[in-house]
């Protein structure tokens, strides 16, 4: 399969996760497509649930599509390869790529085992210990769970 064709303004981004029925959830993907969309170069950039949720990866497409994207690259927002990175993801791609005229696309893989994730865990469990003393840390308080 040839490489898709990429620039920053014409290359869509999907970032997906798996979708949840706790609407929670679901809006803090939407934090992170904006916080994407601002340290990033990408001029494209959708959110997409894999399941569970709107807007599912072919309404990601399509709205990658209205900007002008001319491939997309879908982003699991998983930690590790499983079946939904392996099977599921790319199957709703393929068809939301049917659906559009067969724009180019790939899946990245997930995240995966990285030192930036190191990183990111040694800095929640200090925020936790450091948290402890309070009633709730900001980190939980949707969930009221610290504990």
């Amino acid at each position: 399969m040839p490489p898709i064709p990429f620039s920053y303004e014409t290359t869509g981004v999907v970032i997906v996760d798996h979708g949840s029925r706790r609407e929670e959830s679901n809006l803090r993907l939407l934090d992170l497509v904006e916080l994407f969309r601002k340290k990033q170069s990408y001029k494209i950039v959708e959110p997409a649930h894999m399941e569970l949720a709107e807007p599912s990866i072919e309404q990601a497409f399509a709205a990658c599509i209205d900007q002008g994207a001319e491939s997309i690259v879908v982003s699991p927002f998983f930690l590790l390869p499983g079946r939904h990175w392996q099977d599921d993801i790319p199957q709703l791609s393929a068809a939301a790529s049917k659906a559009h005229n067969s724009i180019p696309f790939m899946v990245s893989s997930p995240l995966g085992i990285h030192d930036k994730l190191v990183e990111v865990l040694s800095d929640r469990i200090s925020f936790c210990l450091n948290s402890a003393d309070s009633d709730l840390c900001s980190n939980c308080s949707t969930t009221k769970k610290c504990r």
